[in-house]
């Protein structure tokens, strides 16, 4: 890269950080565990100086400058037909590649091997609209066996920071900046990168920018990965000035995180862990035998269209806590109108179904697993959300091959989607795939019985009247000897003691649930920056190596933290930065004691079984 581009660069020397797996020692080849290398590994300066000048920032990253969204975000496949016809026919792939009239190229279908059905996956044409860039699709959705079709949704510019985001739901649902690269100075600007690669370092996905313009970066970050393997070790990061650059390989698939929201490294490897299973989601862990085929592979036609479902995964790292505590939470119900659902799926579901889910937005409502049979919280958020940030499935009932990596890396199951209403969505999971008309004539029976018994209703009334309110809970007198500084926080916002907000988890249930935010943390900034001082604190009790920790207190000039581990909860609680220790550990004393006699409306308890 041209130095010349940056001229006010202060070069930093990065340091890498990496953990010895093999070495070579008289002609054999010994495995030795993970570990971490006293003296890090030098990486040529080449390499290094060009990432950081990639990453070097100039100017405010809260400030950035406006760039118009790109008409056009991807380019044609420019190789030539004999390549494309010999590298298709060494992978025994069936592509045939087309576009719609923006020249997008559209998805090509699978291996043999993946699908035992063919499936189609259509990208609807879309129409720019006015100077804003805003995309529209005129006409009902084109159907789609796989129950997923690539449109686009509407593309908005940040108003605040570098990546600001401003809420759950006031976020762009398609890619940014597409007219972006890494020689670009508001690209460097960004805040948070997110980069796929392949180990022949052709671009997959990146969050910002178009990542055919991404080329050359993504080889600099191959080479270092290769560099690194290629003596032995592993890569795990790379600190540049206020960078880190984390890095995760997954056999032909690599993955990058390049951030300076000072998140820990445990939280940002496990985001990158929670896109590798979005992929694998939708396209399993087979993938891999691609590779094996060809080393060259090209990954990226296989994900098209599907930009909008890595975004919300992505934008759900900022506000969701079910990403970092590897739990779900449940919608609050009464206990008899929840075991009235329960036996609703359990009597209607017939025999072949494995998993019957319902769910109101990503919150459960009811879950109903065949014998032997489990979901992991991973799954359940990574199915909610490829099912949520595509209208495809909310304008007609839809049934997609999905794969739950958690459950079988290495195999589709078959779902069969419905929405009841705006916000209530129907899951059964089969492994046949001829069963979508069994499927639909259980989901009508299941559908008849809710609205009968008013269970959809209550579900609704549920949304609007059953969240977690610190000001609800029962307030104690303070002792005579709290000092002024309790007092006042007590008195003046949030609940006692200045509670402002906590999060409780399950361990045993793997469930979690969360108290609305409370003054003054009503400002969707203010609540990211809350989010993010939990995952320190996460990281700092889950520390690898010293053991889970009990209790912690931290006090700063935002808020006090307090945080307590026992082996059946997990309590995480913010306060205000003046409350008292003492008073505190009262309120959440008092926290744990609301939450069990909540219990039964606020957890799921057992995943019920079906009844053949």
């Amino acid at each position: 890269m041209d130095s010349s581009r940056c001229p006010n660069i202060k070069h930093v020397a990065p340091t890498c950080q990496c953990m010895q797996r093999e070495e070579k020692k008289g002609g054999r080849r010994r495995n030795k565990t993970d570990q971490q290398v006293e003296s890090p590994k030098q990486i040529p300066i080449s390499l290094l100086l060009s990432l950081s000048l990639s990453l070097a920032m100039d100017s405010d990253p809260d400030d950035p400058p406006r760039s118009s969204p790109n008409p056009n975000p991807r380019r044609e496949d420019s190789s030539s037909e004999s390549d494309q016809s010999d590298r298709l026919n060494s992978l025994t792939l069936q592509e045939q590649p087309s576009t719609n009239n923006q020249g997008r190229l559209t998805n090509g279908s699978l291996p043999p091997d993946f699908y035992s059905d063919e499936i189609e996956i259509v990208e609807e044409g879309v129409e720019t609209n006015g100077e804003a860039g805003t995309v529209r699709n005129d006409g009902p959705p084109s159907p789609s066996s796989s129950g997923y079709a690539a449109e686009r949704g509407s593309s908005v510019e940040s108003s605040g920071g570098a990546e600001e985001e401003s809420g759950e739901a006031d976020w762009g649902r398609d890619k940014k900046y597409m007219n972006e690269d890494d020689g670009s100075a508001s690209w460097r600007k960004r805040k948070k990168h997110f980069v796929i690669l392949s180990n022949s370092g052709k671009p997959i996905y990146s969050r910002y920018g178009d990542e055919h313009k991404l080329a050359g970066f993504s080889a600099t970050l191959q080479a270092i990965i290769s560099f690194v393997e290629n003596s032995g070790d592993r890569i795990k990061f790379v600190r540049a000035g206020n960078h880190q650059v984390v890095f995760v390989v997954k056999g032909p698939i690599y993955l990058v995180c390049i951030s300076c929201t000072e998140e820990p490294y445990e939280s940002l490897k496990g985001q990158l862990d929670l896109i590798y299973g979005q992929i694998l989601l939708i396209l399993t862990k087979s993938v891999n035998r691609c590779f094996e085929k060809n080393p060259k592979f090209d990954m990226a036609p296989l994900l098209g269209g599907t930009d909008v479902v890595f975004s919300s995964l992505i934008h759900a790292f900022s506000w969701n806590p079910a990403t970092f505590l590897h739990a779900y939470t449940c919608l609050p119900l009464s206990y008899s109108t929840r075991q009235a659902t329960n036996a609703v799926l359990q009597d209607v579901s017939e025999s072949g179904i494995l998993f019957a889910i319902l769910m109101c937005k990503h919150k459960v409502v009811s879950l109903v697993a065949a014998q032997k049979a489990s979901l992991h919280p991973d799954d359940i958020f990574l199915l909610a959300n490829f099912i949520l940030s595509s209208e495809s499935f909310r304008t007609s009932e839809s049934f997609s091959p999905i794969c739950l990596p958690r459950y079988n890396a290495m195999a589709f199951l078959y779902a069969y989607v419905h929405f009841l209403d705006a916000d209530t969505y129907l899951v059964l999971l089969t492994t046949r795939s001829e069963s979508f008309y069994h499927l639909k004539d259980c989901r009508v029976r299941i559908e008849n019985v809710l609205v009968k018994s008013n269970v959809l209703s209550e579900i609704q009334r549920s949304i609007l009247d059953s969240s977690l309110r610190v000001e609800d809970l029962p307030m104690e007198k303070l002792n005579n000897n709290s000092n002024n500084e309790s007092n006042l926080s007590n008195n003046n916002i949030g609940g006692p003691a200045g509670l402002w907000h906590f999060m409780y988890k399950s361990v045993y249930l793997k469930q979690y649930v969360s108290s609305d935010f409370s003054p003054p943390l009503n400002n969707p900034n203010q609540q990211k920056r809350l989010y993010r001082a939990y995952k320190k604190l996460y990281a700092s009790m889950h520390e690898k190596g010293s053991g889970t920790h009990k209790t912690q207190f931290r006090r700063d000039d935002d808020y006090v933290l307090l945080c307590w581990i026992t082996q059946d909860f997990e309590l995480y609680a913010a306060f205000d930065p003046l409350a008292d220790k003492a008073q505190a550990i009262k309120v959440c004393n008092r926290v744990c004691q609301r939450v069990r006699d909540l219990e039964n409306e606020i957890f799921l308890y057992g995943e019920s079984t079906f009844s053949w």
